[in-house]
């Protein structure tokens, strides 16, 4: 199969999974900021952001070693999804030992010990969905992949109503409502895919285990300093100001998704071309295209997002979250960056230097802790907005002089600096203006200089969605 017809058919199938999974934190946000209080979400937050610095750190981050080494051809397979699963029984099991100790982190109000048994539960079953899903999808079931997606929306939409609903369980409900949709998802996969098959209870390939923790280990650190660039400031919002700001910064960062929505359904299907395709000719050729067409795409979505978040707000949450849309626009541009610093991720992949992933994303943590501490207490949450922008920018520049070491990739830097000034200009026209005819003119303008800029790319990943599309339909007919 052609490679980007390849890459075109990943898509789509990724797309029908992903879309649904995160299309529905955008429909429960109505129901879930009018069930829960400003600050109840806050806290709600801040678990589900601590589980997500816990996962690596336990599990070893084995996930992304799961996904590397099952796409390797010349792997035994069930030698790689075994190693996964010792990994991740052992890194829970050491982790149990310090539960106590971070049960006395406290920030203001909240206490992680209030939640310490539901923290540890939604650890081990995260961590154990996270390793099936990738497993699965670098060994090639992309669909069981995309169906799961389907069912995990469907199976988190019935919780979160049902716990915070009638059962009124509040926060607790909120972060058991994930747990049960994630352990249906593990059963899921372990009856498809048999993943009870690939469970090898004696020898192993000598050397896959130290192969494997070779890769992911320095992607713990990694994952943590990613973690500190999109979450720490709301630690320090809920540490300088409240856990009501934290609830509304919160809220405000769920628009934003809707870019990673378009980025991560790309990326899911372009790490698997990345990796298949990364020793064949022309791949400089054939990276930089379809970086030109990605990143398009991403800024375009960016501007249409900036032009209408208010709107979006005002339809998402409930009226004592609508201020929460001054925090919009420079999170857009923040979350714009860091696709972009994601689809750098796959040479690092495809190339297994792990290790360069975490020193280029050293930098952006530096950077995003300092400007976090210097303007959250001078600006507010805002500040931390901020602060992320800049810690992404920095990542890709040095990802980008990095990655040349490896394959030249044309970025077109010109174009990326004029889509990036006028991401800018929308935000600061909206936070200064707030409404009016003459602002809504202005930001049309600039909409459509985005899409003028951005027109060949835009109408190329249509033709090649569409095209690939209308294939597979005509076939079926």
């Amino acid at each position: 199969m052609d490679k980007y017809k390849k890459l075109a058919s990943n898509t789509i199938i990724f797309a029908i999974g992903t879309f649904s999974s995160k299309a529905l934190s955008f429909l429960l946000m109505p129901f879930v900021t009018r069930v829960m209080g400003i600050g109840d979400y806050g806290d709600a937050d801040l678990i589900q952001q601590t589980v997500n610095v816990l996962i690596p750190i336990v599990t070893l981050q084995v996930n992304s070693a799961a996904l590397r080494f099952a796409l390797d051809k010349a792997k035994n397979k069930a030698d790689v999804f075994t190693v996964g699963v010792r990994t991740t029984l052992i890194g829970f099991s050491v982790f149990l030992l310090f539960t106590y100790p971070i049960s006395l982190i406290e920030i203001n109000d909240f206490k992680l010990g209030d939640h310490i048994i539901l923290i540890a539960a939604f650890v081990l079953v995260s961590g154990f969905r996270q390793l099936c899903q990738q497993f699965v999808r670098g060994s090639g079931h992309v669909k069981l992949f995309a169906v799961d997606g389907i069912i995990s929306t469907a199976t988190t939409l019935l919780f979160t109503i049902l716990f915070l609903g009638p059962f009124k369980w509040g926060v607790t409900g909120y972060v058991v409502a994930i747990i049960a949709s994630d352990v249906c998802s593990v059963i899921f996969y372990t009856v498809t895919a048999k993943l009870y098959k690939y469970i090898k209870p004696h020898c192993l390939e000598k050397g896959i285990a130290s192969q494997m923790l070779k890769y992911c280990v320095p992607l713990i650190p990694t994952v943590i300093l990613w973690w500190i660039t999109n979450v720490s400031d709301r630690y320090m919002i809920t540490y300088f100001i409240s856990s009501e700001a934290n609830g509304l910064y919160t809220a405000a960062s769920k628009i934003p998704n809707f870019v990673i929505l378009f980025s991560q359904i790309f990326i899911d299907a372009w790490q698997l071309s990345a990796v298949d395709e990364y020793d064949s000719e022309g791949r400089a050729e054939f990276f930089t295209k379809v970086f030109r067409v990605y990143s398009g795409g991403v800024f375009a979505v960016a501007s249409v997002l900036i032009l209408t978040c208010q709107f979006i707000t005002k339809i998402l949450v409930s009226k004592e979250f609508y201020d929460s849309w001054n925090y919009v626009p420079i999170l857009i541009i923040a979350t714009t960056f860091s696709c972009i610093v994601n689809f750098l991720a796959s040479v690092y992949m495809a190339e297994k230097k792990s290790f360069m992933a975490l020193l280029t994303a050293s930098s952006g943590a530096v950077v995003n802790i300092v400007l976090n501490i210097l303007l959250i207490p001078r600006i507010g949450a805002n500040g931390a907005a901020v602060a992320t922008v800049c810690s992404f920018v920095v990542v890709f520049i040095t990802r980008g002089i990095n990655t040349r070491k490896f394959i030249k990739i044309d970025f077109k830097l010109p174009l990326v600096i004029a889509e990036s000034v006028i991401l800018v200009l929308q935000s600061v026209l909206l936070l200064y203006l707030k409404s009016g005819v003459l602002l809504y003119v202005i930001e049309i303008v600039l909409l459509a200089a985005m899409i003028i800029l951005n027109l060949k790319p835009i109408v190329e990943l249509f033709n090649l969605l569409a095209g690939k599309f209308l294939k597979r339909r005509s076939k079926k007919e």
